[in-house]
């Protein structure tokens, strides 16, 4: 099964190569709608999965869904810049909740070995904090730089490395990354906003890449505004 996810993944890649290239020549100034994902991801069921990492209150009007790998300076970027900023003002006061979903760019290394770190670490309670942790080291991610960060989390350190030796969230990792790029995700770190007691209602408010600060508020604020509704107001 992981070798039939392997092989899916790495054809994934090649054919990004070609639209990546064509991506990269926009200047994307505006944030698009539902119209600008493509026609398979219509349906949102892609939006909310059981197995989702979910930072904040559950019950959070507002999603913001992250695909990013650690290893991306822009993901770096937006998480020394963007993120402490919308942690405060949105994530801690219960306005908006962040899910997120492994996006490696290489289908080994460390864009491979970051993600299954962080969802080992996660298995002992300290997904988060592995997460922060990654982020924060300015991409020293040599697999001794990796154990050092499980030591100083003071995690079961033959635990963790027995499910990274397994590469027992490989399958769930190579997944993320395939839906991802089923639905328009061509590069990181790329964000979907949405209603989360009603995201069919609309809109999906797509940030492909690491926008300042303004430009997550001015779209999180319009779907707050759009959730105090009563028709989008369902609780979960």
């Amino acid at each position: 099964m992981l070798g039939t996810y392997k092989k899916s993944y790495c054809r994934m890649v090649r054919s990004l190569k070609t639209s990546t290239r064509f991506l990269s020549m926009l200047v994307i100034t505006t944030l698009l709608f539902l119209s600008g994902l493509p026609a398979s991801s219509q349906d949102s069921t892609f939006l909310l999965r059981k197995d989702d990492r979910v930072r904040g209150d559950q019950r959070a009007p507002v999603t913001l869904l992250e695909y990013s790998d650690y290893t991306c300076g822009y993901c770096e970027k937006f998480f020394e810049e963007t993120w402490p900023l919308l942690f405060s003002d949105y994530i801690q006061t219960g306005k908006v909740r962040l899910i997120y979903r492994d996006f490696p760019r290489a289908i080994n290394g460390p864009s491979v070995d970051t993600a299954m770190a962080a969802r080992c670490a996660g298995e002992q309670g300290q997904y988060w904090s592995m997460h922060d942790r990654l982020f924060a080291s300015h991409r020293k991610f040599s697999r001794d730089q990796l154990q050092k960060q499980a030591e100083d989390l003071r995690l079961n350190i033959q635990q963790f490395n027995k499910c990274f030796q397994e590469e027992r969230y490989m399958e769930s990792i190579y997944q993320d990354r395939m839906e991802g790029g089923s639905i328009g995700v061509r590069g990181t770190p790329h964000f979907i906003l949405f209603l989360t007691h009603n995201p069919e209602a609309g809109p999906f408010l797509v940030i492909p890449g690491a926008f300042p600060y303004t430009s997550f508020q001015e779209q999180i604020e319009h779907l707050l505004v759009k959730s105090s509704k009563p028709n989008n107001s369902n609780p979960l």
